[in-house]
């Protein structure tokens, strides 16, 4: 549909130069999608969006007077219902090749660099990850300091939540939900949440410092939220940093608040400072002293010096 509407527009078409006004509508963010799911608790929320998305169709499926397991059950365990046709419908309304298809289900599928994308297609897959980007099935992301360079640390996420589930976690077991197995690969279909929604929180605690940030809550001169990574070489062993959140403020982008969001019910926030402290010493450059920020789903203890965010912040 974004296509055709794009086509109608450009030169010698019959609408070229008649429009307006060109906006594109963007799916619900998580406070938004918050409004649509009052009835329930704010952790379950974040679950149902890290499911289901923004898109106001697939939350209105959601009945917030049943369980977690029954929703799923119905939306995802049963041929031919909610989740499991309408993901079928989406990829199929999308007319993608042969080859930008494999490309999505590598990205969905845990390969989220240009490298890993390519053993698994067994070809090049510039094109292919360029055009997934422009449609807005793929993300490009980069560390936030990397942003406006040239820089060689990109990786790739699928940008929906929603398909990101149909691709990822329903698809390895769509086949024998649809020869009737539906109800007895509910459990197993249910431990796999957890694994799949870390990174689902992670980007929605980033959109809520987005807000924040607007409401002048991070400082007045904020210039970029992002998540952060690199690799150094220690004695032969590559020493991993990454932080989920990292706030650039200023012209010369220094970081001045760093955030963790760990996707468990309750954590102990002292200690994820002390993570946190070491991390940021990968930073090329950070104010002092930092503004230290953790996430969690209900609840961050041991919080004494240190700002928190929790669902109800979120999704509320």
């Amino acid at each position: 549909a974004t296509r055709t509407m794009e086509a109608i527009q450009e030169h010698r078409e019959p609408l070229y130069g008649r429009f307006d006004l060109s906006l594109l509508v963007h799916p619900f963010e998580p406070h938004e999608s918050a409004l649509m799911l009052r009835d329930i608790t704010p952790a379950d929320r974040a679950l149902v969006w890290g499911l289901a998305g923004g898109v106001p169709l697939y939350l209105s499926w959601w009945d917030q007077h049943r369980s977690i397991q029954e929703n799923l059950l119905d939306l995802t365990c049963m041929p031919g219902q909610g989740f499991l046709a309408e993901g079928e419908l989406a990829m199929r309304g999308e007319m993608l090749p042969d080859l930008e298809r494999q490309v999505l289900f590598a990205v969905a599928n845990g390969r989220t660099t240009w490298s890993e994308v390519r053993d698994i297609v067994r070809a090049i897959p510039t094109r292919s990850l360029e055009n997934l980007i422009d449609l807005r099935l793929v993300e490009r992301l980069e560390p936030v300091t990397e942003i406006g360079r040239d820089s060689r640390k990109v990786r790739y996420r699928i940008a929906d939540n929603f398909l990101a589930f149909w691709l990822g976690p329903l698809a390895r077991f769509r086949t024998e939900i649809n020869r009737g197995l539906g109800s007895t690969i509910l459990p197993a279909l249910v431990s796999t949440l957890d694994d799949f929604m870390g990174p689902r929180w992670e980007a929605a605690v980033r959109q809520h410092l987005v807000q924040m940030a607007n409401a002048g809550k991070l400082g007045t001169d904020v210039t970029a939220i992002g998540p952060f990574w690199s690799t150094r070489r220690r004695d032969q062993e590559a020493d991993q940093n990454e932080i989920d959140a990292v706030v650039l403020s200023g012209r010369s982008r220094v970081a001045t608040a760093v955030c963790e969001a760990k996707w468990t019910r309750s954590v102990d926030g002292s200690a994820i400072q002390r993570q946190l402290e070491r991390k940021a010493q990968a930073l090329p450059s950070r104010s002092d002293p930092l503004t230290y920020i953790v996430a969690a789903r209900k609840e961050v203890r041991n919080a004494t010096g240190m700002t928190t965010v929790t669902a109800s912040d979120v999704f509320p």
